[in-house]
């Protein structure tokens, strides 16, 4: 049991890009400086009330300390130039960095590209787990369970003797390892066919929550908060769609990649 959903529901598809980053370059006298932030924090509530706005962050340069360059994420432009400009968010935002104006050196808007990704010095889940191992152990403990549960024996009483190797494979691509998934099994199209027509009930789909959560805790996965989060986000996320595509009635995606779940909101706590 691990996702999908219900009217065209499944993995979330990779968007097309609409959004455009614009900079703002400013040089600004090194005595001004921590007035400038200072505006720009107050000035950062119009930003979060806009709903044009999608993020924003303003850096200084460690060679320059004068040098400041902002970013914002908009929407579109469009929805800034004729949106946020001609809102009162913009009123308020510029009544606050007019002074640092004539500071301008360049304001550009620019559109990302598919070049953008993560770096090594965040672990992936499935490393922070303890890699392919880990999640085999934890599928052998929780099918043991499962096998002998009164709610889901019915589902998985005649499950192939494979099945709990091909699910740490899905989970170990899933949160980030490699894509064995995919290569041997076929993917998210074979995934989506073990739940279609089963009609799983929402008391299942909470007992089969349960009784991973105690697998994780019996074959010792990290228990940092920040991991038992992200872990449990996903399997929430994954089990309700399961429940929702194999429904009689579902019209779930068929073709999707298996998707890539990360840390989310709390990143690991590497002290």
């Amino acid at each position: 049991m691990e996702r999908h959903r219900a009217q065209k529901a499944g993995p979330p598809q990779k968007p097309e890009i609409h959004v455009t980053v614009e900079y703002i370059r400013y040089r600004i006298p090194e005595d001004r400086c921590d007035e400038f932030e200072a505006a720009y924090a107050r000035a950062a509530a119009c930003l979060r009330a806009a709903p044009q706005c999608v993020d924003y962050e303003l850096a200084r340069c460690e060679e320059e300390p004068s040098c400041h360059i902002l970013r914002i994420t908009w929407t579109s432009v469009h929805d800034h130039l004729e949106g946020f400009r001609k809102s009162e968010n913009f009123t308020a935002f510029f009544a606050e960095i007019r002074p640092y104006v004539p500071y301008i050196e360049e304001m550009r808007h620019y559109r990302p590209t598919a070049v953008h990704g993560q770096g090594g010095s965040i672990p992936t889940l499935y490393e922070w787990a303890g890699g392919a191992e880990a999640f085999e152990r934890l599928t052998e403990r929780f099918y043991e369970r499962v096998v002998t549960d009164d709610l889901l024996k019915a589902l998985f009483g005649h499950m192939h003797p494979g099945h709990p190797r091909y699910v740490a494979m899905w989970l170990s691509e899933v949160f980030g390892g490699p894509s064995r998934y995919t290569d041997e099994r076929g993917g998210y199209p074979h995934m989506l066919s073990q739940h279609l027509g089963r009609a799983i009930g929402e008391p299942q789909r909470r007992r089969w929550v349960s009784l991973l959560m105690d697998a994780a805790d019996e074959v010792g996965l990290p228990g940092d908060p920040e991991f038992r989060a992200a872990f449990a986000g996903y399997i929430e996320w994954g089990t309700r769609l399961a429940v929702q595509n194999s429904q009689p009635d579902a019209d779930p995606i068929q073709q999707a990649p298996v998707p890539r779940w990360g840390w989310g909101i709390a990143p690991p706590y590497l002290p």
